[in-house]
């Protein structure tokens, strides 16, 4: 009953809710409540501040929760492996992604993996890149994939892939048809450009202004297949990963344009929390997705949706 209520305290604090804790536990929102106070009462102190909307931890309830959380993964994970130690791989895994990387490469590996192994169950969800962290440090996921994986308290970074960017156009651009072009030509043209709140906008920003290339970006999105269509409309060059436009530049909707002595790479990496305690499945899946192929050779799906 003690872990019981420690586990009931945790899913308190990471989801935010007595209900949504609640029914995660089969139990009643009451009952959820009623299992918090009584460790707080066996503790002689307050754990959560109720008084506050939303409720927030004490001091006390800071470094309970962190002990407790702790305790409960490696709980879970020692459970999960003597469950399976004799068994076929059979448990759920949770895995955010942004989309581009989700769409380009996951799904491909999921279907592989399942093959394998017919019993597992992999989730794969997408979202934004600050949702992906959101959802990995709040234990909603598993695993997250990024683009330009962030250093952040609490998690931990495997870099997994290096896809090299490509500067692309419209058929009917001026560029389309040159099959090389120096940086400095680039300057004052119009740029179709990722929103200026993420990483990879950033990066892109910084690099060519590093080269002394100044673009007007004349629209901007958060989703790289809209983005891709306004390209193809003629609304600009852009600066996409390789594999995400890999197809249209092969279909002839998008021209692949080759900039003499520019460079530009898109690291993706796997964030999950530095006291993680996977069960056999994800870390089976985990190994199978980042052995799966090298950075030089990754698999040619194309992305359907943002970075």
């Amino acid at each position: 009953m003690q872990l019981k209520s420690l586990k009931v305290f945790c899913d308190v604090v990471g989801r935010r809710s007595f209900s949504r804790a609640a029914d995660e536990n089969g139990i009643t929102q009451s009952g959820a409540s009623q299992m918090v106070h009584g460790l707080e009462e066996e503790l002689g102190v307050k754990l959560i501040d109720r008084s506050k909307r939303p409720f927030v931890l004490t001091p006390e309830g800071e470094l309970y929760y962190d002990g407790c959380r702790k305790l409960i993964h490696r709980l879970i994970a020692l459970e999960e492996e003597v469950r399976t130690l004799h068994q076929a791989i059979s448990a759920r895994v949770n895995v955010a992604s942004i989309y581009s990387v989700g769409l380009s490469y996951v799904n491909h590996l999921v279907e592989q993996f399942k093959a394998e192994h017919p019993k597992a169950v992999v989730q794969v969800e997408y979202e934004h890149p600050d949702r992906v962290y959101e959802l990995v440090q709040n234990n909603e996921v598993d695993f997250g994939l990024v683009s330009f994986p962030r250093a952040v308290r609490g998690l931990k970074v495997i870099p997994w892939l290096r896809e090299p960017m490509i500067c692309v156009c419209s058929p009917d651009h001026d560029l389309a048809r040159r099959s090389k072009v120096e940086p400095e030509e680039l300057d004052g043209m119009e740029m179709v450009g990722f929103d200026d709140n993420l990483r990879i906008r950033r990066e892109i920003d910084q690099a060519l202004a590093a080269r002394q290339i100044h673009l007007h970006v004349t629209m901007d999105f958060d989703n790289l297949e809209t983005l891709k269509r306004a390209v193809e409309m003629n609304s600009g060059l852009s600066f996409v990963p390789e594999p995400a436009v890999r197809r249209e530049v092969e279909q002839g909707s998008l021209a692949a344009i080759h900039i003499n002595g520019l460079r530009l790479e898109r690291p993706i990496g796997v964030i999950h929390a530095k006291e993680a305690g996977f069960n056999t499945t994800t870390q089976n899946f985990l190994n199978y997705l980042l052995t799966a192929f090298s950075a030089s050779d990754p698999p040619r799906e194309t992305a359907r949706a943002g970075p």
